[in-house]
């Protein structure tokens, strides 16, 4: 449901707030209160807005055009400087592509250490721009004509089982070892000149961990908890690299977090395109077969394949000291395994730590871990060790607004949620720990689309530990592996796309849910995540709000609200859509940016319903992704405001602030991936239905850039992602 401006009010308290750039939680670090420094009047974006400053009989005149720009636009007063791109040197390798989620730890004035995440390749720009950015050509011609030579007809082959001496096989590994080296983390030095510029200072904390780390350089990731049992396996129901709790790299990093004891933790999100997720009873992984390397025009994916990467050692939370440049990573397996989006740091002196994450699939869940000891010092980096001991929980929303706890244990019963009350009407589930292995490796998990279905299996099934195999310790580790299918069949909640979870200075939890469609893997809950007119499925996301029960970070109970809801304001919501990241500031604000998908931005909407009369799809309407404020507090509170918007098909992520709060990192990720390269600026003129605030349609014409040249803005230069630095101009 939507919330009204009032209950926002009510919700949050109300105090005399103003729109201002303040001091952001970005790093999860808490600052000292503090006037703010910044504040900004609202750009103008693509649709009405409550907030842009127009009335409503005035916003179809100010509407009827739009150009979409190629370039991060901010407010008067406001400018932004690029801090490194891809390619650029750092240490002994390069910075990699796709950077998001930022943490900038202080060390010294106007001095750190920037951690930077790089999530994944987007398959056109890379390609397109590879060898012009990196100064080496990659085979990519001669791998394509191979595998459309292939006999199973797709662009597709199990490189891991060609023959060493292949000459196809060499030229596959070239192209992967490239393409995973612009994966992981990478620490970067910088400090802000007597000129207030910015500008790197190439200690020797730089260095990357990329997707190849300790493939030929030794350099391994390292592992912690259950999960490491299975690792050590000798033998197995599935696939074993004989590495034994050695990882060879990261990779899918997407959001993450900042503990106050200074180390970053790295989200590994979408780690299933480069290797099989699926594992058998005993937590052990399909063969790498079953993600072959793919590579076609549009795509790249498998990149695992062949290396014989093994799929249950990623799909984790990462932990790095960026001071220590001997720190290569370390995946803390009671934070359980599935498609992380970031991590949400609650940290205090005398209790639990409790870290909270979110699975971003469609129907995947919120995960709170809660350790076994209590910090004693919340700055003492011996805190890294209270990750090793604990339990992974998964988030079960009621209806009413109160909620629990469920332990991913092997005494847990089972106890799915109903397909007919889930968007898409599936559910997947485990599989017997008795399936035969050909059988486990076709059909993976149980496609449960009937509520009679689920009787059935809570008759075959009695508690978690049914579903999965080995000893005490393997079992644990099997059902942390399998963290999200093993959340299905205890009854976790599916949700929308969960893509961040951020902690304020009182405890509280902020989620943002991305989209609330469903697909073959699944959808949500129809009673929690709706429209704001009682819509399911519901495409344009929402944030929301869980309060632990007695405001403590073990219970195993809680409260939630829902505080925003994305889509048009005509129909109630924000005028947003798809929110990514959260941000806090002191006063609770919250800063956020958004995902819409590459794909749906700025597509053309000339009609709102089909010849039935069923609403159509109106993702287009939002133009690029953006920045917006949403205050919590005072005359504004409730409402949101337009900060920036992103170059031409890119995401805007990672906003982080320096200590002072006189400058903000932000990370610019895949501009140009559909498109590529914008060529002798070219550009199209689109239709679109709008509405005013008050509903009145009309139309408007928009001018849209094919492809991108952000960052240097030349006439076809190559797109690269890249992170900036905003800072207000002297003059303003």
């Amino acid at each position: 449901m939507s919330i009204t401006r009032r209950h926002f009010l009510l919700l949050m308290g109300g105090s005399a707030g103003a729109v201002a750039l303040n001091s952001l939680g970005g790093c999860n670090v808490k600052l000292p209160s503090q006037k703010p420094e910044f504040t900004f009047q609202p750009i103008k974006g693509p649709i009405p807005l409550l907030t842009d400053g127009f009335k409503p009989e005035q916003q179809k005149e100010q509407y009827s055009t739009y150009e979409v720009v190629d370039d991060l636009v901010l407010p008067e007063g406001y400018q932004y400087q690029i801090i490194a791109a891809w390619g650029d040197k750092v240490g002994d390798s390069r910075f990699g592509y796709n950077n998001d989620y930022l943490s900038f730890i202080s060390i010294g004035e106007n001095e750190g250490l920037l951690s930077v995440n790089f999530e994944y390749i987007s398959a056109i720009p890379w390609m397109q721009t590879y060898e012009q950015v990196i100064g080496k050509p990659l085979p990519f011609a001669q791998v394509k004509a191979a595998l459309q030579n292939n006999s199973s007809g797709k662009n597709e082959i199990n490189a891991f089982a060609l023959a060493d001496n292949d000459p196809i096989k060499a030229q596959i590994t070239e192209i992967c070892q490239e393409a995973l080296l612009d994966q992981g983390l990478g620490v970067i030095s910088v400090r802000k000149t007597t000129d207030g510029k910015w500008e790197r200072t190439n200690s020797p904390a730089d260095r990357r961990i990329s997707g190849i780390s300790g493939l030929n350089d030794g350099k391994y990731l390292k592992a912690t908890g259950p999960a490491v049992a299975v690792f050590r396996k000798q033998q197995g129901q599935g696939y074993i690299d004989q590495l034994g709790d050695r990882i060879i790299g990261t990779f899918g990093n997407c959001a993450g977090g900042t503990t106050p004891w200074g180390t970053v933790l790295s989200a590994e999100e979408n780690f299933q395109t480069q290797v099989p997720e699926a594992v058998y009873s005993d937590g052990t992984s399909l063969d790498p077969s079953k993600r072959p390397f793919a590579l076609g025009d549009e795509e790249l994916y498998g990149q695992g394949n062949v290396f014989g990467l093994a799929g249950n050692k990623y799909g984790w939370i990462v932990e790095i000291d960026p001071a220590n440049p001997n720190d290569y990573g370390t995946k803390h397996t009671w934070l359980g395994r599935y498609r992380h989006e970031a991590v949400g740091v609650r940290v205090e002196a005398g209790k639990p730590l409790a870290f909270y994450s979110g699975c971003d699939r469609r129907g995947g869940h919120i995960y709170k871990f809660v350790s076994r000891d209590k910090v004693q010092d919340p700055k003492n980096k011996a805190n890294s060790q209270l990750l090793t001991q604990g339990i992974l929980y998964a988030a079960k929303f009621n209806s009413d607004g109160t909620g629990r706890w469920i332990p991913l244990t092997a005494d847990t019963p089972i106890d799915p949620d109903l397909p007919s009350n889930i968007a898409g009407n599936l559910i997947l589930l485990p599989k017997s720990p008795q399936a035969k292995t050909a059988e486990k490796a076709e059909g993976d998990y149980l496609a449960i689309a009937k509520d009679q279905e689920i009787a059935k299996y809570k008759q075959k099934f009695q508690n978690l530990g049914d579903l999965y195999s080995g000893n005490t310790e393997e079992k644990q580790g099997a059902i942390l592996i399998d963290a999200h299918y093993a959340a299905n069949a205890v009854g976790a909640t599916c949700t929308a796309r969960p893509e961040d979870t951020e902690v304020a200075a009182n405890g509280d939890l902020y989620i943002s849910f991305t989209s609330g469609s469903p697909d073959q893997e699944g959808g949500p809950d129809v009673r929690v995540f709706k429209g704001p007119k009682g819509e399911t499925p519901y495409e344009y996301g929402w944030v929301m709000r869980l309060t632990e029960d007695s405001n403590d970070p073990a219970a195993v109970t809680f409260r939630w609200q829902m505080l925003a809801t994305g889509g048009e304001p005509a129909a109630g919501a924000m005028g947003f859509a798809n929110p990514d990241n959260l941000l806090l500031d002191k006063n609770g604000n919250i800063w956020m940016v958004t995902d819409m998908s590459t794909g749906k931005m700025n597509q053309s909407v000339k009609n709102r319903t089909d010849s039935n009369g069923k609403a159509t799809a109106i993702s287009g309407l939002f133009g690029n992704n953006a920045i917006w404020l949403i205050p919590t507090q005072g005359d504004d509170a409730g409402k949101a405001f337009l900060f920036a918007t992103g170059p031409v098909e890119c995401e805007i992520t990672g906003p982080c602030f320096t200590v002072d709060e006189k400058s903000m990192f932000i990370s610019i990720q895949h501009p140009g991936e559909a498109n590529g390269i914008r060529k002798n600026q070219v550009q199209e003129s689109r239709e679109f239905l709008l509405m005013t605030t008050t509903g009145e349609e009309f139309l408007q014409t928009r001018q849209v850039p094919i492809g991108s040249n952000w960052p240097t803005k030349s006439a076809d230069a190559p797109p690269k992602p890249a992170v900036v630095v905003v800072t207000k101009t002297s003059n303003s």
